[in-house]
Order: C-alpha cells, then structure tokens, then sequence
C-alpha cells in the first residue's frame, strides 16, 4: 500500500480512509515522517508560524460534565471549589500589562455557563474592542455558540451574524472532541452532538467567519475513530473551504474521570501529526499546541508535517494545566523564534488568518 499512496500523493490525488487506516497501523515512523515534512514543505516552505496571542477564559462553571475534563466545575459551584467567574474588570486586569501592540490575538473559551446568552457574548467582545480595536478576537467553541443562542432564543446564523458585528473574527475549534456518537456519549455524554459541531462551523464559514478545528485524541477512541472524524472535518472543508487550521490535541489524564487512562507517547503524538498532514489535504495549516504538547514535543512535531506551533499564550490559560501539562504555559517569541531555528525552520510571525505580519 506504500507505493500506492506515494503515487496518490505525487498524483495529487486524496487517500481514502482505508489507506489512512493503514498509515496509523502499518506505515513504517521513518516513511511517515519524510512523506509528511515534504508535504509540509511543498505548503509552506520552510516557514513555521506563530502569534503573539493572550488566552481568557471567563468561567470554568458548565453545564456539562465531560469525563475528560478537568477544567469543569458545576454551575453552583464557590471559588472554595475552585469555579471562577471573571468580570470586564478581571479582563482588563489581564490585559493591562500589554502595550496595544502587543499582542494580536485574543483567545476566548471557556464553561458553557448556565445563563449567558448572546447578548453577554456581545458585551464582552464590545468591551475588548473599544479598548483595542486592531486585536483579532477568536471566541467561543461551536458548544458554547450553540448554547449561548439556545438561551437567547436566536437561531445559529442569527447568533454567529450578531456576534460578528461585535466584533469576533474567528472560532477556535475546540468542543469537537471525537465525533463518533458512541465515544462522544461516553466521553462526553449530553454535549452538543457532531452534527452540530459541524453546522455552526459550516455556517460561520458561509458568512465570513473562518475557524479552526480539532479533534481530541488518546482517551478511549480507536484510529478508526480518529479517521472518521477527520474525514467529516475535510468534507465540510470541500463545502466551505473555512478551516486555517487542524490541531490534534492531546488527552491529558490528571484530574478527570478518565485519570485511569494512560496517555498515548510521544511516538503515538508524533505518528498523529504526520497522519493527519497526509490525509488532511485540503487545510492548510496544521497546529501542534505547545501548551497541550509540552514545549520540546512541540518543536519535535515540526519535523512531523507541523507547520504551526499557536502562539506566546503568556500563562493565560488553565484548561490544560489542570489536566497535567505546563503549570504555568509561557514562551516569548524571541525563545519562539530562537527554536525554530535550531530546528532548521524559517521563523513567521501570523496574525490569526495567517497572513504574514510584518515590522
């Protein structure tokens, strides 16, 4: 089968999901990750991205209890249990230390709160834009927007069209987890299904609000799972063409319902991306979160068919520190781009579109 997709991919042509099977099961690492870094070269070059971004996340408080998740803490929860709710003041506090042309990007999830509809959403993205009109906000997994215009009583375009105008210029991707309907009901029993997922993304793309996607590994999913999910993810990006970037995120297993679990390896992380550079033809970019990662199987991953690492993140997020990664997560760009080019790789500083920023 190697020779029958080496001739696919020099011929253009797409891999079907048997073939990818093969890939996670059989392909020997060295093939994988040489057929993998040159078709991240053929893309991108020798360029590897980065941004100079800020994480917020206004409550850990949510309406679901996903096994994975050990960010979660119920609605009715007390700062004694360790929930948050932060206030436009507590925002502002985080932002302060930053010059207006510090950071780029603004990155926004959290719990799917109980109360907060669109209209607390569009308050919030006013407050940031008044103060930094230039900054991109990227805000709001497909489960929260879901949620926010159930509570509103908006339909999804109606929701995604009000939140634009506030100013959001983008989705992350998180929230897709694995979009198999039995392993998403174990692992995340009552959560927005799959189907959902994809429509609010394939509307958002359709009124010129791009987005990013992800797909959960290393819990109780088989590759099977894995393919499907990315198969799903590259039919709608035929559709709509509105994905920038893939990023598998790593299950991490301290302090969830799924702590019995252990976590794949490093080689299992690194056979992942170079999997997913292959058969995700049609998205550009595809992301190693350094957060999720750690920093040296980050850097590692750019030899893996990687072309993008996020961004500078300054200690600001928890979802993943809580579940056993980096305690406090912060690069500075200058260690950023220092190490990438120790890996041999051409530095790029993007904005959240991934157009080039330049001095």
């Amino acid at each position: 089968m190697q020779k029958e997709i080496e001739d696919k991919i020099a011929s253009g042509k797409r891999i079907t999901n048997e073939e990818c099977l093969w890939l996670y099961k059989e392909a020997p690492v060295d093939w994988l990750q040489t057929t993998a870094d040159a078709i991240r070269k053929k893309k991108h070059g020798d360029k590897a991205f980065y941004n100079r971004n800020i994480h917020f996340e206004p409550t850990n408080k949510c309406i679901y209890s996903c096994k994975f998740c050990s960010f979660y803490r119920k609605p009715n929860a007390t700062e004694e249990d360790g929930a948050w709710d932060y206030t436009l003041k507590d925002l502002d506090e985080k932002l302060a230390p930053y010059g207006k042309g510090d950071l780029t990007e603004i990155h926004i999830t959290g719990g799917v709160h109980p109360t907060r509809g669109i209209d607390w959403a569009v308050e919030l993205l006013t407050h940031i834009k008044k103060d930094r009109p230039k900054i991109h906000i990227k805000a709001f997994t497909a489960v929260e927007v879901t949620w926010m215009c159930k509570v509103s009583k908006v339909s999804i375009e109606e929701g995604l069209k009000t939140l634009k105008e506030a100013g959001l210029g983008s989705l992350p991707g998180g929230g897709a987890e694995i979009f198999d309907p039995e392993v998403r009901r174990k692992i995340a029993g009552g959560k927005a299904p799959a189907d959902r997922w994809l429509e609010v993304h394939g509307i958002a793309h359709t009124i010129g609000i791009e987005s990013n996607a992800t797909m959960l590994y290393g819990h109780i999913e088989e590759y099977e799972h894995r393919i499907d999910h990315m198969d799903k993810l590259r039919t709608l990006q035929d559709e709509t063409g509105g994905f920038n970037a893939f990023i598998p995120l790593r299950y991490r297993n301290e302090n969830n319902k799924l702590s019995h679990r252990d976590e794949v390896t490093r080689a299992e992380d690194l056979r992942n991306f170079a999997v997913a550079r292959i058969f995700m033809d049609n998205v550009e970019h595809l992301k190693a979160y350094w957060v999720m990662l750690g920093v040296e199987n980050a850097f590692e991953s750019l030899c893996y068919g990687v072309d993008d690492l996020d961004g500078t993140v300054d200690d600001s997020t928890k979802i993943y520190s809580m579940a056993g990664s980096m305690e406090h997560p912060t690069l500075n760009s200058q260690f950023i781009i220092d190490t990438i080019k120790e890996k041999g790789r051409v530095p790029v500083e993007r904005d959240s579109l991934y157009k080039e920023v330049t001095a």
